[in-house]
């Protein structure tokens, strides 16, 4: 079980995201409810944080079956990839069960990651589609390097985000 932040959440944000902006660290749990922490993933490389409205959905499905598909591109590079979204853990694992996803997906329950980043979808309660490309600064802060917000309908181009992978 998700084990409370030992800080208060990021406040929310109005605007999205930008590149070069400082991204608050933050642990979200996974489809198998185990925390996963954003400056653990980013200790290794650059971190792909693929957010998404639904699980069982169109064009959520067909990203995260690219994400499972492409592993190989991504750790080539270095990069951890995980998809984001509002549904609860167990319905994650679900649809990973079903549709065969090998990679992370975590669970923004409480709104508290896609609010701190201003990715927070209002009229639907959940998060809006997005990619945030993580790395650490200079100085060693987690940083935006490249971030899309997207329109529901348009899933991402996989080789324009590993272009801005490290």
């Amino acid at each position: 079980m998700s084990t409370p932040p030992s800080a208060p959440p990021a406040p929310a944000r109005s605007t999205p995201v930008a590149a070069g902006d400082t991204i608050a660290d933050f642990t979200l749990p996974d489809q198998d409810r185990k925390d996963w922490r954003l400056s653990d993933a980013a200790k290794r490389g650059d971190v792909v944080l693929c957010f998404f409205p639904f699980a069982f959905t169109g064009v959520c499905g067909t990203e995260m079956k690219c994400i499972t598909t492409e592993m190989a591109s991504w750790q080539q590079k270095g990069a951890t990839v995980v998809g984001i979204s509002c549904d609860s853990s167990f319905v994650q694992k679900a649809w990973a069960n079903a549709e065969g996803f090998k990679h992370t997906i975590l669970s923004d329950q409480h709104r508290q990651v896609c609010r701190a980043l201003g990715l927070y979808w209002a009229d639907m309660n959940t998060t809006h589609r997005a990619t945030v490309v993580v790395g650490k600064s200079a100085d060693g802060k987690l940083t935006a390097k490249w971030v899309q917000t997207r329109e529901p309908r348009n899933g991402m181009s996989w080789d324009e985000v590993l272009s801005h992978v490290a």
